[in-house]
């Protein structure tokens, strides 16, 4: 059978993804969609921790592995607002809302890291940064572009969005295509 690209992430209500499609549409509508490749509201989850190619006979491995974690940590608030971008202001190749929390989401994708390291994979070297990605700038766009896409970054407002109530977290698939990449939820863990 063959290995399965899998990601370990927080999903959001529908009710929270409609809310961040309308105020990033402002956004939408100021950049277009020639120099960036905006995600869908419907594909937007909080990454825990990016898994890749797992082979399939260590899928039950992972999903206990997610159960215990996740039975370490009590269910928590996030809350969605502010405008970001990778790797920075100045060099623009993701805009992300950001994710605003206590310390039950560190705790938990600590959790998760160390549970996965356990199982032989790679532990993250880069601190934990919870963002929604918004998009990606295209290959190849122009300094003009780009310098538009800086301006609006730096200059757009998002505020609060909205709040979410996490109470599970999830293992999924993801298949990429041409147009884009698509998620199939393969396992579901409740926080204690």
């Amino acid at each position: 059978m063959n290995p399965v690209r899998a990601f370990i992430a927080l999903d959001l209500p529908p009710s929270l993804q409609a809310s961040i499609e309308l105020n990033a549409s402002r956004l939408r509508q100021l950049l277009g969609n020639d120099a960036i490749r905006w995600v869908p509201a419907g594909n937007m989850h909080l990454t825990l921790k990016f898994l890749g190619n797992v082979p399939a006979a260590h899928l039950e491995f992972v999903k206990q592995m997610l159960a215990q974690s996740a039975g370490r940590i009590s269910p928590f608030d996030l809350t969605i607002g502010g405008l970001g971008s990778f790797p920075n202001s100045k060099r623009i190749r993701v805009l992300w809302v950001g994710i605003h929390a206590g310390s039950e989401l560190t705790d938990l994708q600590r959790e998760i890291d160390t549970g996965a390291a356990n199982l032989g994979y790679e532990k993250d070297d880069r601190p934990f940064s919870p963002h929604l990605t918004l998009g990606r700038v295209r290959q190849g766009v122009d300094d003009k572009t780009l310098q538009g896409i800086r301006n609006a970054a730096a200059t757009f407002q998002l505020g609060r969005i909205g709040t979410a109530r996490v109470e599970s977290i999830h293992l999924y698939q993801s298949d990429l295509h041409t147009d884009g990449s698509t998620y199939t939820k393969l396992f579901s863990a409740p926080l204690r």
